[in-house]
Protein backbone atom coordinates (compact mmCIF):
# COMPACT_ATOMS: atom_id res chain seq x y z
CA UNK A 1 0.00 0.00 0.00
CA UNK A 2 1.22 3.46 -0.91
CA UNK A 3 1.15 5.96 1.95
CA UNK A 4 1.56 9.73 1.77
CA UNK A 5 2.65 11.73 4.80
CA UNK A 6 0.55 14.78 4.09
CA UNK A 7 -0.02 18.28 5.40
CA UNK A 8 -3.17 19.72 3.78
CA UNK A 9 -1.96 23.27 4.42
CA UNK A 10 1.18 22.76 2.33
CA UNK A 11 0.98 23.53 -1.40
CA UNK A 12 3.66 20.97 -2.34
CA UNK A 13 1.92 18.33 -0.26
CA UNK A 14 -1.40 19.05 -1.99
CA UNK A 15 0.35 18.84 -5.37
CA UNK A 16 1.83 15.49 -4.35
CA UNK A 17 -1.56 14.21 -3.27
CA UNK A 18 -2.98 15.23 -6.67
CA UNK A 19 -0.30 13.15 -8.41
CA UNK A 20 -1.31 10.13 -6.34
CA UNK A 21 -5.00 10.71 -7.07
CA UNK A 22 -4.29 10.97 -10.80
CA UNK A 23 -2.28 7.72 -10.72
CA UNK A 24 -5.43 5.71 -9.99
CA UNK A 25 -3.52 3.59 -7.47
CA UNK A 26 -4.82 2.85 -3.99
CA UNK A 27 -3.12 4.88 -1.28
CA UNK A 28 -3.52 5.94 2.30
CA UNK A 29 -3.24 9.52 3.56
CA UNK A 30 -1.47 10.08 6.85
CA UNK A 31 -1.87 13.56 8.26
CA UNK A 32 1.39 13.35 10.16
CA UNK A 33 0.85 16.55 12.15
CA UNK A 34 -2.14 14.85 13.82
CA UNK A 35 -0.98 11.22 13.58
CA UNK A 36 2.68 11.69 14.46
CA UNK A 37 4.94 8.83 13.40
CA UNK A 38 6.68 6.88 16.14
CA UNK A 39 10.43 6.91 16.51
CA UNK A 40 10.60 3.48 14.85
CA UNK A 41 8.41 4.64 11.94
CA UNK A 42 10.55 7.72 11.42
CA UNK A 43 13.74 5.62 11.43
CA UNK A 44 12.17 3.24 8.90
CA UNK A 45 11.23 6.16 6.64
CA UNK A 46 14.77 7.55 6.88
CA UNK A 47 16.16 4.13 5.98
CA UNK A 48 13.84 3.82 2.98
CA UNK A 49 14.79 7.33 1.87
CA UNK A 50 18.48 6.55 2.37
CA UNK A 51 19.17 9.90 4.01
CA UNK A 52 20.45 11.25 7.31
CA UNK A 53 17.89 12.69 9.74
CA UNK A 54 19.04 16.27 9.16
CA UNK A 55 18.12 15.88 5.47
CA UNK A 56 14.48 15.35 6.45
CA UNK A 57 14.34 18.51 8.57
CA UNK A 58 12.69 21.70 7.37
CA UNK A 59 15.53 23.93 8.59
CA UNK A 60 13.72 27.14 7.61
CA UNK A 61 10.91 26.52 10.12
CA UNK A 62 10.84 29.03 12.98
CA UNK A 63 11.01 26.32 15.64
CA UNK A 64 14.22 24.95 14.10
CA UNK A 65 15.80 28.39 13.88
CA UNK A 66 14.76 29.28 17.43
CA UNK A 67 15.61 26.03 19.21
CA UNK A 68 18.09 24.01 17.17
CA UNK A 69 19.99 26.05 14.56
CA UNK A 70 23.73 26.14 15.16
CA UNK A 71 23.66 23.34 17.73
CA UNK A 72 25.63 20.15 17.29
CA UNK A 73 22.92 17.49 17.42
CA UNK A 74 23.22 13.73 17.09
CA UNK A 75 20.98 11.84 14.69
CA UNK A 76 18.96 10.64 17.68
CA UNK A 77 18.47 14.22 18.90
CA UNK A 78 17.37 15.35 15.44
CA UNK A 79 14.83 12.52 15.29
CA UNK A 80 13.53 13.50 18.74
CA UNK A 81 13.19 17.12 17.58
CA UNK A 82 11.07 15.96 14.62
CA UNK A 83 8.91 13.79 16.88
CA UNK A 84 8.30 16.67 19.30
CA UNK A 85 7.83 19.17 16.49
CA UNK A 86 6.41 17.22 13.51
CA UNK A 87 6.14 20.47 11.54
CA UNK A 88 9.90 20.04 11.07
CA UNK A 89 9.41 16.92 8.95
CA UNK A 90 9.81 17.58 5.24
CA UNK A 91 6.69 16.93 3.20
CA UNK A 92 5.17 15.25 1.44
CA UNK A 93 6.77 11.85 1.91
CA UNK A 94 5.44 8.93 -0.11
CA UNK A 95 6.23 5.39 1.00
CA UNK A 96 5.63 2.37 -1.20
CA UNK A 97 6.86 -1.03 -0.02
CA UNK A 98 10.62 -0.71 0.60
CA UNK A 99 10.95 2.65 -1.12
CA UNK A 100 10.23 6.22 -0.14
CA UNK A 101 10.58 9.61 -1.75
CA UNK A 102 10.26 13.22 -0.65
CA UNK A 103 7.84 15.00 -2.97
CA UNK A 104 9.94 18.11 -3.47
CA UNK A 105 9.42 18.69 -6.27
CA UNK A 106 6.11 16.82 -6.34
CA UNK A 107 7.10 15.12 -9.61
CA UNK A 108 9.54 13.00 -7.55
CA UNK A 109 6.48 10.99 -6.48
CA UNK A 110 6.09 9.61 -9.99
CA UNK A 111 9.40 7.73 -9.57
CA UNK A 112 7.90 5.57 -6.83
CA UNK A 113 4.65 4.74 -8.59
Amino acid sequence: MIEIYHNPRCKKSREGLAILEESGKDFKIRKYLEDIPSQAELKTILSKLGIAPIELVRTQEKVWKDQFKGKSLSDAEIIEAMLHHPKLIERPIVVHNDNAVIGRPPENIKTIL
